[in-house]
C-alpha cells in the first residue's frame, strides 16, 4: 500500500512529457525547434525559474484541442494513481491557452473530462485551479476573471504562478477580491524565488487559502509564527526547488526544518515532467536524504489532505487511509 496523499500544487501542462510533446506536435502539425525527444531533453537543465518557463511555454504550443487536454489530463492521473494520489487539485494556465486561440470552453471540458474519467477509473477525486500570469498585466488576469464568472466555466479557484521576482502579489489584489466574492477559492505562488514579504502579500492582500512554496517564510520568524498560528497551508515541491536552483541540494532542504516548527508543509510535484519525478519521486528522493519516521511521512500526507477544498466528511475519509497506512507500516 502506498502512502496515500492529496497533490495540491500540480500544473497541468508541467506533465507534458517528452514523448507526448511530440506525439501531439505529430498529430496536431506543430513545428517544433527540436527533431527528436532526446534533443527536448536535453534542455531540461535549468539554472533559475524563468529558464524553466521559457521552454515550458515554448511546449505547451502541442496542445490544440479539448481532446489534447484530456489526454494529458489522463497520463497525469495515470503517474498520480502509481504515486499513492488519493485527490488532485490541478492547475492551468488559460492564458497560456486563449493567446493562441483555442476556446476556454473547450480547454476546461477538455481537462474536466479527463478528471471526470480518473474518478471513475481510479477514485481520484478533483478540483481544478484557473492560474493567473504574475508577469502579465494584472488587468489581464482581471478580464479573464470576468470572463471566467461570466460565461460560468467550471472551474473552483484561482491561483497566481509563473515569474515570482519583480512581481509582488498586491499587483493582483482586486482580482482576488473579485474571485473570492463570486464564492472561488483562493491560493497563490509565494516565497519560492520571491521574499517572505511576498508570503506576507499573499496573505494579508489576496487572503490565500493556501500558499504555493513558501520556503522563504523561514527567512522571517514573526511569519513562520504567524504561518504556525493559523496552520496556513504550505504546499511544497522539493524537486522543483532543486532544479530551479532555489535550494542547492536535497540534503538542504529546508521540509525537515519547516516540519519541526510545526509549519503545515505537504509535498508535491509541480512540474513533474520537468523536474525529475512525480509524488513517489519527491517521497524517494527526501527518504534518501532525511529518512524521515512512519510518524512524519505520515504527517505530511495528513496536511496534504487537511489542506484540500474537500468538505469535512471527505478529508476524514482520506485521512483514515492514512492511518490505515501507519498500522500496515507498524505490523
Amino acid at each position: 500500500m502506498k502512502l496515500p496523499v492529496a497533490e495540491l500544487h500540480i500544473h497541468l501542462e508541467g506533465t507534458l512529457e517528452p514523448e507526448m510533446i511530440m506525439e501531439l506536435a505529430a498529430k496536431n502539425g506543430v513545428e517544433l525547434p527540436y527533431a527528436s525527444v532526446d534533443q527536448l531533453r536535453a534542455k531540461y537543465e535549468f539554472s533559475n525559474l524563468q529558464s524553466f518557463l521559457d521552454l515550458f511555454y515554448e511546449n505547451m504550443v502541442v496542445l490544440r484541442t479539448a481532446e489534447d487536454f484530456r489526454e494529458i489530463t489522463l497520463a497525469y492521473l495515470q503517474r498520480a494513481h502509481d504515486s499513492g494520489v488519493r485527490h488532485v487539485e490541478l492547475f492551468f494556465d488559460p492564458q497560456a491557452h486563449i493567446q493562441r486561440g483555442l476556446g476556454l470552453g473547450d480547454v476546461i471540458a477538455g481537462i474536466r473530462a479527463g478528471l471526470n474519467v480518473g474518478l471513475e477509473r481510479w477514485g481520484i477525486s478533483h478540483k481544478l485551479i484557473a492560474c493567473f500570469w504574475r508577469h502579465a498585466r494584472a488587468a489581464e488576469a482581471m478580464d479573464l476573471m470576468k470572463l471566467l464568472v461570466a460565461e460560468k466555466h467550471d472551474i473552483d479557484g484561482i491561483g497566481l504562478d509563473s515569474s515570482e521576482l519583480g512581481f509582488p502579489p498586491e499587483l493582483f489584489q482586486e482580482v482576488f477580491d473579485y474571485a473570492r466574492a463570486h464564492g472561488l477559492h483562493a491560493v497563490a505562488h509565494a516565497g519560492e524565488e520571491g521574499p517572505a514579504d511576498y508570503i506576507w502579500q499573499a496573505l494579508d492582500l489576496l487572503k490565500v487559502e493556501r500558499v504555493d512554496h513558501g520556503i522563504r517564510c523561514l527567512d522571517d520568524p514573526a511569519l513562520v509564527q504567524r504561518l504556525v498560528e493559523e496552520q496556513m497551508p504550505l504546499t511544497v515541491c522539493p524537486l522543483s526547488n532543486i532544479r530551479l536552483r532555489a535550494v542547492d541540494t536535497m540534503a538542504d532542504h529546508p521540509l525537515p526544518q519547516m516540519l519541526e516548527k510545526g509549519l503545515k508543509v505537504s509535498v508535491h510535484s509541480d512540474d513533474p515532467a520537468y523536474f525529475g519525478g512525480y509524488m513517489d519521486a519527491n517521497f524517494a528522493s527526501l527518504m534518501e536524504s532525511f529518512n524521515f519516521s512512519t510518524e512524519q511521512l505520515a504527517t505530511l500526507a495528513s496536511n496534504s489532505f487537511e489542506s484540500t477544498f474537500l468538505d469535512e466528511a471527505s478529508k476524514q475519509e482520506l485521512l483514515a487511509e492514512v492511518q490505515a497506512w501507519v498500522q500496515q507500516q507498524n505490523r
